[in-house]
């Protein structure tokens, strides 16, 4: 037997009752949260992400989260397809040279890019980087990520991508 805070005796049998019914609470609490109101009788998504960041620890972070997304559409019943976007400076931590200074203070920021890109690229998600950011960021279109391809002009993209019924989802 066991006494609790208020001096009164508890019994083993009590005790686990009570761990069985915070266990059983905590799980079904775990198995409501979800999308289903959201995805009520959506069998697939199309969306374009338009990612323009001014900080490689954000990018890595964000990346990270829409690899999560893409995998809780799949967990959740939805095939999700995906396209990604880069524009702005950006593209600056999407490059296979980064400057000294970029490659020095976020190389482990640096380094979560490239391998999110290649778990993005192994889902299927598409990643297009806007060619005009690269020359106003002075990137060199060879050097960026192999898993991502350069475009013309992001705002060309994200235009087409919507036209053709995907959904777009601004990230900056």
């Amino acid at each position: 037997m066991m006494i609790d805070k208020s001096g009164k005796k508890v019994g083993w049998s009590g005790l686990l009752l009570g761990l069985l019914l915070f266990g059983m609470g905590s799980a079904g609490a775990a198995d409501k949260i979800n999308d289903a109101a959201a995805l009520n009788g959506v069998e697939e998504t199309r969306s374009v992400f338009l990612i323009d960041f001014t900080n490689p620890r954000k990018t890595a972070f964000y990346l990270d989260i829409i690899r999560g997304t893409h995998e809780g559409l799949v967990r959740q019943g939805v095939t999700p397809n995906m396209v990604l976007v880069f524009i702005g400076e950006t593209v600056r931590y999407l490059s296979t040279e980064p400057d000294d200074v970029l490659a020095m203070e976020y190389g482990d920021d640096l380094a979560s890019i490239a391998d999110t890109a290649k778990l993005l690229k192994a889902k299927g998600v598409r990643m297009e980087v806007c060619a005009i950011a690269n020359r106003v960021f002075k990137v060199e279109n060879k050097t960026i990520l192999p898993e991502m391809e350069v475009v013309g002009d992001g705002f060309i993209s994200l235009i087409g991508w919507q036209t053709q019924g995907h959904k777009l989802v601004p990230i900056f």
